[in-house]
């Protein structure tokens, strides 16, 4: 590894190799599991919320939450949750305890959606990630990459 006289830690081959494989894996992952959801009418967005809903107790969220959860800033977010009312996936509810507080809520048909949508999404990771792996292989990865989420998630201040 070589270092300017700047203090600059350059990336050796091996290194700036494991990154661009890293970059190319996350841009060309997504885009298939996108491209995979696209004959449902969803975004990976869209159902990235419908999983935080479908996870959360009552399927539903604070708005505030759900934009910490997936990355996104609150006007992102009431763009999105806007085009997914349209779609009936979602709908908004007032927060009786504050009554500034906005929940995202799961609707009926984004269950169903939700529901008719997972086992496509799961079949595409699969094809697209996990089985291409060893079991040894994923769980080499997994290990690998614990401390950079925790780093992350550490400077985020969140879990």
């Amino acid at each position: 590894m070589d270092t300017d006289t700047d203090g600059t830690r350059w990336l050796s081959d091996e290194e700036q190799r494991a990154w661009r494989t890293h970059l190319d894996v996350t841009r060309l992952l997504t885009h298939q599991l996108e491209r995979d959801l696209q004959p449902f009418g969803l975004t990976m967005n869209d159902y990235e919320i419908l999983v935080h809903l479908s996870e959360s107790e009552g399927h539903r969220l604070r708005m505030s939450d759900l934009a910490a959860a997936t990355l996104q800033s609150k006007s992102r977010l009431s763009h999105q949750i806007t085009r997914m009312e349209k779609a009936e996936l979602v709908r908004r509810e007032h927060c009786d305890s504050d009554k500034r507080g906005l929940f995202a809520v799961l609707t009926e048909r984004g269950w169903q959606v939700m529901r008719k949508v997972a086992p496509h999404h799961v079949a595409s990771v699969r094809r697209h990630f996990i089985d291409l792996l060893s079991p040894k292989a994923l769980a080499d990865l997994d290990r690998s990459l614990r401390p950079v989420a925790a780093h992350l998630h550490e400077l985020r201040g969140r879990p």
